[in-house]
């Protein structure tokens, strides 16, 4: 009798998790960023239920009514602009009349640290200047093409459509005001004792906020920053390359320095001797600020290495899209916990024990 009430409840628990996963497959999207968004503004959310002497729901509605205008907006407009920009900066390439020629190629040579570079390129790979302006004008406006017709899809995309956008604040509303409690008992369902499962979840949300905090704003901020030193130094379409850069920065090397680097050498190539010394002191300036900047977002937070972020952030992509940036460094930030978890409070108070049996060699059974 008594297997057979646990294989009932085991069968049922599997058709009730499959029938709500049907239900809610059309709306994954928005309850992910709202489960995302509710777990950001939590702590927010309790300060300000505190403020109104405990009425959550105010708190909740309060925070539901302003993330149209923290969200929607700015993710609409950036879309907008950067496709605007990117298509402008085609163009820019286009009616452009710069021309690398052989006495540009003999400049660089004289350089002690770049000339023989330039000099080896040259003599290996027997490329012209002409050559090399043929194919960066065609890869430029080539990648350029495709980002601007993606850009606006893919900021759009952050947010879906107008309806399900709306679902999703509807969700996030009771997310926020009720999100604590439907957490708690789904954290009582996991079989551990009380005081690890607490541990545990408590690592697992320090973690997701490390992620959060210490790489989506620094690589935000790197980007906001590279703009501006774009659009001080000149260089057309500074949105665009901002993006890029804020993009870039969750590589594990290279990150924005990929994008600033070609405008020094656009700058110099073009005679802005002022402005591309200026840029290169900016750009070392924002590669190096991520060495005080993710310290200090991060210092109450679990730590993630760079590796996580970036598999996590091209597979997230890949499976599910704009969301992918988020759920995909977190859940491989999460899966790292709960594996460092078990490998501390599980396996590692377990291997004396074995180890223990193991030394204990049994009595040799005589002849």
């Amino acid at each position: 009798m008594e297997f057979y009430q646990k294989a009932f409840f085991v069968v049922l628990a599997a058709l009730v998790g499959y029938g709500l996963l049907l239900v809610m497959q059309p709306f994954a999207g928005s309850l992910t960023w709202a489960i995302f968004l509710a777990f950001i503004l939590y702590p927010v959310h309790r300060w300000m239920t505190r403020r109104f002497r405990g009425r959550a729901s105010v708190s909740a509605g309060i925070l539901t009514a302003l993330t149209p205008f923290a969200l929607l907006i700015p993710l609409v407009f950036l879309g907008i602009v950067f496709a605007n920009q990117a298509r402008a900066l085609v163009a820019y390439i286009k009616e452009s009349n710069i021309h690398l020629d052989e006495t540009m190629f003999a400049n660089l040579e004289q350089y002690r640290v770049v000339g023989p570079l330039v000099k080896t390129a040259r003599e290996q790979l027997s490329i012209s200047g002409a050559d090399m302006q043929e194919w960066l004008t065609n890869s430029a406006q080539t990648v350029l093409h495709h980002v601007a017709s993606f850009s606006g899809g893919f900021f759009l995309s952050a947010v879906g459509t107008l309806v399900s956008f709306f679902f999703m604040l509807f969700l996030m509303f009771f997310m926020i005001r009720d999100g604590s409690e439907i957490f708690a008992k789904l954290q009582r369902l996991i079989p551990v004792p009380s005081e690890h499962r607490e541990q545990l979840f408590s690592h697992l949300a320090s973690v997701a906020r490390g992620v959060f905090y210490g790489v989506g704003l620094t690589a935000i901020v790197q980007g906001v920053l590279v703009g501006i030193g774009f659009a001080i130094a000149g260089l057309p379409s500074p949105v665009v390359f901002g993006v890029l850069a804020a993009m870039l920065a969750l590589l594990p090397a290279g990150g924005a320095a990929i994008v600033w680097i070609p405008g020094v050498l656009y700058l110099g190539a073009t005679g802005h001797w002022g402005m591309a010394i200026f840029l290169i002191v900016w750009g070392i300036i924002v590669s190096t600020s991520d060495n005080f900047l993710r310290p200090l977002l991060v210092s109450r937070y679990a730590p993630v290495s760079a590796f996580t972020v970036f598999v996590g952030v091209v597979g997230g992509i890949a499976a599910f899209g704009a969301i992918g940036i988020v759920i995909g460094p977190v859940f491989l930030a999460l899966v790292s916990a709960i594996l460092d978890y078990f490998d501390e409070k599980v396996i590692a108070p377990n291997v004396p024990k074995i180890e223990a049996q193991a030394d204990e060699v049994p009595p040799r059974a005589g002849l």
